[in-house]
């Protein structure tokens, strides 16, 4: 199986098990979980939604290209951001240490979270398990997810982005079927633009 075989196998998988379904959308309350920083330190969702639109991004891991790209092109947005005064967060199921090393090499100047027990990724109904044949490529190419995310599972969030405004209702939400493809900040910069003129 090479690269491209692998995504779409994994897009295959985005259909069969359902997430399209069960993903939480505009409209729904998003769960509030607390989990670590790259440096171990606990952050609780409401308490950062409370604050002002909070932006969480769920993304594979440091060892996905797809996810550097979108995080390193998040980096250009962080001053619209503040000036909005809305945070950013980005979530994975990696250890906090590789959590660390992600934010290290991509130059991020927000915050990552560890989500190793995929308690945000199935509260957002986002988690899937991989399917056998992306399980054998992976460890092919030295990929050994269950080490990297210290929980023993073949298990992944699909890429989503969510907008969370202060009643920790979801306002903006884009799960992503093609894991090559991901939405761009400046489409979720527009929607808090449009949240903060709501009355």
């Amino acid at each position: 199986m090479n690269p491209e075989d692998a995504l779409s196998e994994a897009d295959a998988v985005f259909d069969a098990t359902g997430i399209a379904a069960r993903a939480l959308r505009i409209g729904t309350q998003a769960p509030d979980v607390t989990l670590p920083d790259a440096s171990g330190k606990p952050v609780h969702l409401s308490d950062v939604w409370r604050r002002g639109p909070l932006v969480v991004v769920f993304y594979r891991g440091g060892w996905c290209t797809y996810c550097n790209l979108q995080l390193r092109e998040w980096r250009q947005y962080t001053d619209a951001l503040a000036r909005l005064d809305a945070s950013l967060l980005a979530i994975s199921p990696q250890l906090p240490e590789h959590s660390m090393r992600t934010a290290q090499d991509n130059g991020l100047g927000f915050t990552v979270l560890s989500d190793c027990a995929l308690e945000a990724a199935n509260g957002f109904g986002l988690a899937y398990t991989l399917h056998p044949d992306v399980v054998a490529y992976y460890g092919s190419v030295g990929t050994d997810i269950p080490v990297l995310n210290g929980n023993g599972q073949w298990v992944l969030p699909v890429p989503a982005t969510y907008v969370i405004d202060s009643t920790g209702e979801i306002c903006f939400a884009s799960i992503e079927e093609d894991v090559r493809e991901r939405t761009r900040p400046r489409e979720v910069v527009a929607a808090i633009e449009v949240l903060r003129q709501r009355p």
